[in-house]
């Protein structure tokens, strides 16, 4: 027999929470209604909502004319200059903590610009929320995914050593990893006093670090359940498996392994923000019953 228990913190962040929310209630109410890009990185949560009417486009060239949803990790203006263009209604669900992130962005530039300094951001290269952020500023920041980019951006000379510069990072980052990279930064600069370092990480995200990473020591097996494209459940991934050598990444029930489990094993269940709690307890249910593929 094994005991399994889920993290009680895993499962969507608030901004998810909300966009979803409000795809659901426009669904029921029987509005056709589009999503601009992927509203949660989440295969299982994406058909649940694919089966209740929500379209996933691309682009707006595929909007049909109904309402299309902005998901919580927003857009750069330029989407909603061509919405406005097209005469096409928005259903804006940008997560109030990326809203905020876009405004300091656009104030720090307005302020750096003006005496040859620069912006950097630490985030995932192409993920939706960061190109929403660089948009801001007609994508005049430096993206860095970990501490080699920046070496290699003071090496090409494409950061200066003696001009101000503001660093921020995407909301579902490693507060860890950011702590590191701004460290490198401060001493890399003629002098630290040119570097200002904005705490953007979602705090709600932030706090399920500490949390996440105890839960991982405290049972004898993680699950961890998360889409392929989560960004966040790659960063809560790897927390987990470096306090928890027997973690195991899924998707769903069916990828649950026989060979992982041990008799009188203390199973945990955790996720990303982007995995729905429905699915946690489906998979705790799969272990517990022992019905899963293989």
């Amino acid at each position: 027999m094994i005991s399994v228990e889920i993290d009680s913190q895993s499962g969507f962040c608030g901004g998810v929470i909300r966009a979803i929310g409000k795809a659901e209630s426009l669904l029921d109410s029987g509005m056709n209604l589009s999503s601009l890009g992927a509203i949660v990185h989440n295969e299982q949560e994406l058909e649940r909502l694919r089966a209740k009417g929500l379209r996933t486009i691309k682009s707006l060239d595929e909007a049909d004319g109904g309402p299309v949803l902005i998901r919580a990790h927003g857009e750069p203006p330029s989407t909603y200059e061509t919405a406005r263009s097209r005469s096409l209604e928005l259903v804006d669900c940008t997560c109030p903590v990326v809203l905020q992130l876009q405004r300091s962005i656009r104030q720090a530039y307005a302020r750096v610009k003006a005496v040859g300094g620069g912006i950097l951001l630490f985030g995932k290269v192409g993920h939706a929320e960061v190109l929403g952020l660089a948009g801001q500023v007609g994508g005049d920041v430096l993206v860095l995914e970990d501490s080699a980019m920046l070496m290699e951006a003071f090496e090409g000379g494409r950061v200066r050593r003696d001009a101000p510069v503001e660093i921020f990072s995407q909301t579902t980052k490693s507060p860890s990893e950011y702590s590191r990279l701004c460290e490198l930064l401060c001493g890399l600069m003629a002098s630290p006093d040119l570097v200002t370092v904005h705490d953007t990480i979602c705090q709600q995200v932030a706090s399920r670090h500490d949390r996440l990473e105890a839960f991982a020591r405290g049972h004898d097996v993680i699950i961890f359940v998360a889409g392929t494209e989560s960004s966040n459940g790659r960063v809560l991934f790897d927390l987990c498996r470096k306090a928890n050598p027997r973690c195991y990444r899924i998707g769903s029930a069916s990828e649950i392994s026989e060979k992982w489990l041990h008799d009188g094993d203390r199973v945990g269940v955790c996720g990303a923000t982007s995995t729905p709690k429905w699915l946690l307890e489906q998979v705790a249910g799969a272990l517990r019953s022992g019905k899963f593929a293989s």
